[in-house]
């Protein structure tokens, strides 16, 4: 019997009140099953009346053949994994490459194309079949004239999307894979997405951990406070706004800052977020000053000394801005009575100068490395870093734009967070960075 759903809208109520996510359970290596009963989404709904059997596609999986290279560095073993020596392509992402993408049974590496003679590892080269990179060795008859030939396997993650159709179908809509962001497909007009399933890089079966039945279909927003933020914390900044004096503002950050590794410049959380406020307040005239150091952290730039591009004294208050929007993950090392203390150097420097402030919460980064064990129902940021920074802004007060809570809610739109990193670790998209120019936007008035 054919299963249908029927779709209506509900009331037009904050999407938690109505977050009834569909009933899934793996029944298969690559099957899932929905079971029958409603489906609420944000103000839309679904009932299926019929249990549904899908079957999903497995791991994306590339194989690559012949891939030249006319010479190879000397491996490194006592370098970070991704820079141990020349990168696969297949397996490299923004700056570095992707863990665990690479087949290592997979790995040949050949003197010539075809069925050539291979290079022979430990003597001739060595590999790092975790990250991709690999080497010649020195003493072996490799030479850095010679040309080196990779076969391999390689896998892409993917995130696919359960929707419901227009007409009563369920369909499991595929994603685009990606060595680090993949994409899910956009939804139809009438559809109603209801899961998402994480396809990670050479994946066996399906696990729990793939599947992000979606609760939100957007962020939700907390009721506008009257006063807002910007009028209590930086009325010096607003009334510039609004009269159309000038403002500078100075975007002080790391590397998510400085961002030299996106597409386009427009596409920096400072710019979007500079743009967005033009459009809010169209007599706005608004200088804006990028200030970003990859790899830094607040203590790098008080470390320079004078001359230097990134003197915190010359490049940060020599700026004379009006408004300084700091945003620093390279800081989420430090406990609290470290962030107490650095912050309230900082916020009484700018305070000396009659600037006003915006400090950023950072974006969520490599599981691991914020000792989270799923991307899944990671809501509250268990960096002690973050915490102080909520803290911090409450006691002095300053304004604090959030966008750590955003990146915390993404796996309730059915994304893994990490699914926004360029560089699988910690350098956001465009998508991520919009997330933090949201975060600043809401502390703002209507007009």
């Amino acid at each position: 019997m054919r299963t249908l759903f029927f779709v209506s809208p509900l009331a037009a109520l904050p999407c938690l009140l109505y977050a009834e996510p569909a009933k899934l359970a793996i029944v298969g290596d690559w099957q899932v099953r929905l079971e029958a009963g409603p489906i609420s989404v944000a103000e839309r709904q679904a009932t299926l009346t019929a249990p549904a059997t899908l079957e999903v596609a497995p791991s994306t999986i590339r194989e690559v053949t012949d891939e030249a290279y006319d010479q190879l560095p000397v491996f490194n073993p006592a370098a970070g994994g991704w820079v141990r020596g020349t990168q696969l392509r297949g397996v490299k992402c923004q700056e570095c490459t992707a863990r665990f993408l690479l087949d290592p049974q997979s790995f040949h590496l050949k003197k010539d194309t075809g069925a050539a003679a291979e290079w022979r590892r430990g003597v001739d080269y060595e590999v790092d079949l975790e990250w991709g990179t690999f080497g010649r060795l020195e003493g072996g008859t490799m030479t850095p004239e010679s040309k080196a030939y990779a076969d391999y396997r390689h896998g892409l993650a993917r995130l696919d999307t359960i929707v419901v159709t227009a007409a009563g179908q369920v369909l499991i809509k595929p994603g685009t894979p990606d060595v680090a962001i993949p994409k899910p497909p956009a939804a139809a007009a009438g559809e109603l997405p209801v899961c998402t399933i994480y396809t990670t890089a050479r994946q066996a079966k399906l696990t729990p951990a793939a599947l992000f039945p979606i609760l939100e279909l957007a962020y939700p927003e907390a009721p506008v406070e009257s006063p807002t933020p910007a009028e209590r914390l930086l009325p010096k900044t607003l009334a510039k706004l609004r009269s159309g004096a000038k403002v500078r503002v100075l975007a002080w950050g790391d590397s998510v800052t400085q961002a030299g590794y996106l597409p386009h410049p427009d596409n920096r959380w400072q710019v979007q977020f500079v743009t967005r406020l033009k459009e809010r307040f169209p007599k706005a005239d608004i200088e804006l000053i990028h200030l970003g150091w990859g790899g830094r952290n607040t203590s790098s730039f008080l470390a320079e000394p004078p001359g230097s591009e990134f003197n915190y004294q010359e490049r940060v208050l020599g700026a004379k801005a009006d408004l300084v929007v700091s945003e620093f993950v390279n800081d989420s090392g430090m406990n609290p009575a470290q962030t107490k203390e650095r912050y309230g150097k900082l916020l009484a420097d700018f305070q000396a100068q009659g600037a006003e402030w915006i400090i950023l919460t950072p974006h969520y980064v490599r599981p691991d490395w914020m000792g989270l064990q799923s991307e899944r129902d990671c809501d509250d940021d268990p960096r002690p870093y973050v915490q102080a920074l909520r803290v911090f802004a409450a006691e002095n007060p300053v304004a604090l734009a959030d966008a750590s809570k955003r990146y915390g809610r993404l796996w309730r739109l059915g994304i893994p967070y990490n699914c926004l990193m360029m560089n699988a670790i910690n350098h956001p998209d465009p998508v991520g960075m919009k997330l933090f120019a949201d975060a600043i936007m809401v502390l703002f008035p209507a007009r």
